[in-house]
């Protein structure tokens, strides 16, 4: 298979009456039907105007619209541009300049912020879903009203597939590049593991965003080549999510670090979980405390991977270790390849952390639009991630390359900090960050959560912690008691916004 749409046709020859998607509202279709749907909307671009190569933007939640058009798009040999659906108008007038995207598709909650940053783009036009479409504009119902036509095969696995939007934290988000031959190849690989993540009997959980690279691709296009049933949910809510899977006896949650949390507190959380045979946790670590306490309370499996967009995403998975250790992230997927290198880019072999390079069929292309920061000539790719590399071929991550905080000519790598101070029995959050600092060049600052404390007695806690496991140029020079730490959709905390506000502490904007 060498198209990502041919995923669909596939399903739908095989199980054509089984249930393919299904809305948490109850809304749903066979995969004969969303085999019909996504060539409808191909068919429907075409006479749009929209030929292979150009590029066309969602802006939508987790519905059977956001699944058809995307994959509408790709069997159309187009480029799908999925982008979060709470983007502002500045971001999304950025992202279709950037992309060039010739179609927007818009629904009620996005239609009015697409729609203004559209106008500032003369060439873009809209597709309103589920909306009464405004002078100009397509309807989804126009657009795929047509029926399906015969599409001609992808000439070239090569080529683009999906341009996805991934966060900087230093200047406008940059759209990673992602070939069909690279989605396609995760998407196997992932697929190799044993025991399996996801069979044709499963009934798979999206709350993940589709918009971001773990819902898109390891969970949408996982589910879609076993022929799984996906439950789709718009947003994660710590009852409504449980309703959910206990209402479409969902056998297995994808989920973000970020929801372990609220769903400590529920009790019953076995009984309500009883359907489901295991949880995947991926897009950020997962605190081995949290992990522990969840599948004592469950008896569920948990287990997490290490992945980035620029890989399709999935790198490593703890189903694939051979004696899984709490605290890795696993072990490399079958035919990607994972090493460790200095800054000078020599290839490591202790126990020292160094840089991850990685190197598959899986990679992305590059940067869009010129394809710049791709992998080299000989295929590996730095990810600016740290890691460590344990004699069984485990992964464990250590930090951010670019988060490394170097005080008084001494690395200290966030995480570390973070791990100690989430030991204090008062601190529920926390996050690490480096300042600048005159003396030592940089200083350690942490921003904790610890609900129910005074922020003085937290800081106590917290510093008497750090001063008997951590040195002394590791432990915070100063700690922010704050009530909540700014995430994003998929439970990353926010640092970029930490030091945002330290910026404005320094230059005397804040308080």
């Amino acid at each position: 298979m060498e198209d990502l749409a041919e995923l669909v046709a596939h399903a739908a020859a095989g199980t054509p009456e089984g249930v393919a998607l299904v809305e948490a509202g109850g809304r749903s279709l066979t995969w004969a039907q969303v085999d019909d749907e996504v060539g409808r909307v191909a068919t429907g671009l075409g006479a749009a105007g929209v030929v292979a190569g150009h590029r066309v933007l969602l802006a939508l939640g987790n519905r059977i619209e956001f699944v058809t058009t995307y994959f509408g798009v790709l069997r159309a040999q187009a480029v799908a541009v999925p982008v979060n659906p709470r983007s502002t108008v500045d971001e999304l007038h950025q992202m279709i300049t950037d992309s060039g995207a010739l179609l927007a598709f818009a629904d009620a909650e996005t239609i009015g912020s697409v729609r203004k940053a559209v106008a500032l783009v003369e060439r873009s036009q809209v597709v309103a879903v589920d909306v009464t479409p405004a002078m100009g504009e397509r309807s989804y119902a126009d657009l795929r009203s047509a029926a399906a036509k015969p599409v001609p095969p992808l000439p070239d696995p090569e080529k683009l597939a999906v341009l996805l939007y991934t966060g900087g934290t230093s200047g406008p988000p940059r759209a990673t590049m992602l070939t069909h031959r690279a989605l396609l190849a995760n998407i196997d690989q992932v697929a190799r593991v044993e025991p399996p993540l996801m069979r044709d009997d499963d009934v798979v959980l999206a709350v993940l965003p589709l918009f971001h690279v773990y819902g898109l691709n390891a969970v949408l296009g996982g589910a879609v080549r076993q022929g799984a049933t996906v439950v789709l949910q718009e947003q994660f809510d710590p009852q409504d999510t449980l309703d959910v899977i206990a209402r479409w006896a969902c056998t297995v949650v994808p989920l973000a670090p970020a929801v372990f949390a609220p769903w400590s507190a529920i009790d019953g959380l076995r009984e309500r979980l009883s359907t489901v045979r295991l949880v995947l946790c991926g897009s950020a670590p997962l605190a081995r405390e949290v992990m522990e306490e969840f599948t004592g309370r469950t008896d569920i499996p948990v287990h997490q991977g290490y992945g980035l967009t620029e890989a399709a995403p999935v790198v490593t998975s703890t189903l694939r270790s051979r004696q899984h250790q709490l605290g890795s992230v696993g072990a490399p997927l079958d035919g990607v390849e994972v090493r460790l290198v200095d800054e000078h880019g020599a290839v490591l072999d202790g126990e020292d952390p160094g840089e991850i390079e990685i190197r598959g069929v899986n990679l992305f292309r590059g940067y869009w639009p010129d394809g710049s920061g791709g992998p080299d000539s000989d295929g590996w790719w730095r990810t600016g991630d740290v890691g460590i590399l344990d004699d069984t071929g485990d992964l464990f991550l250590v930090d951010r390359l670019e988060e490394v905080v170097i005080v008084s000519g001494f690395p200290v790598y966030p995480r570390e900090v973070e791990d100690v101070i989430r030991d204090t029995d008062v601190v529920t959050e926390t996050a690490v960050i480096g300042v600048d600092d005159e003396e030592t060049g940089a200083a350690v600052v942490a921003y904790v959560v610890a609900p129910g404390v005074g922020a003085a007695a937290a800081e106590v806690a917290v510093r008497e912690r750090c001063a008997g496991r951590l040195a002394r140029f590791k432990q915070p020079t100063r700690i922010e008691v704050v009530e909540t730490l700014p995430l994003s959709v998929t439970g990353k905390v926010q640092k970029g916004r930490l030091r945002g506000l330290e910026r404005r502490r320094a230059l005397e904007l804040l308080q």
